[in-house]
């Protein structure tokens, strides 16, 4: 017995895919709600006792700005290439100009630098601690499978690449 077309069509759509452990704007979203729900339940002021209102301020505009200009960029340079940006769709282009000359992951930088940004302007201790957390699920749980899935469908295009541009933007 075999499966009707349509079945078989989207299972390979699926295979077709980092599986990523959860989109990435729902970790982010996660950590912001955890964040300040701990902020509730416990609260720290740290941030409110070591930087003022003005610093923080100033601060969390510029990490907020800069998070927002790498994701907006990165996106627009996916849609050049004519690709999905989303990890949970299939990649039909390696994309290695634009902001991806320069950062390999320059969505996940900007999102968590747009988190960190935030979070100060929020003075959320809790959000500022769980984006570290969230930098470690998103690194483990999303970056190193994309990383697996764009080496077995592009092949040495990606390992040169791969080689050539920094992960989040530092060498190693």
């Amino acid at each position: 017995m075999s499966l009707p077309i349509w079945r078989t069509e989207a299972m390979q759509r699926m295979k077709d895919t980092p599986g990523v452990i959860a989109p990435p704007p729902l970790l982010a979203l996660a950590t912001i709600v955890l964040g300040l729900l701990l902020d509730w339940l416990l609260p720290a002021y740290v941030l409110t006792v070591f930087l003022s209102g003005t610093v923080r301020t100033i601060l969390g505009v510029a990490f907020v700005g800069a998070g927002l200009a790498l994701v907006i960029a990165a996106n627009i340079t996916f849609r050049a290439a004519g690709t999905h940006p989303e990890p949970w769709k299939p990649s039909t282009a390696l994309v290695t100009d634009g902001i991806f000359a320069w950062l390999r992951n320059p969505m996940y930088v900007g999102g968590t630098l747009f988190l960190v940004g935030l979070a100060v302007l929020l003075a959320s201790d809790w959000m500022l601690v769980m984006t570290i957390g969230f930098f470690v699920v998103l690194h483990f749980g999303v970056v190193r499978r994309e990383e697996r899935y764009l080496e077995a469908k592009f092949g040495e295009s990606y390992r040169h690449y791969r080689n050539r541009v920094p992960r989040y933007g530092w060498p190693g």
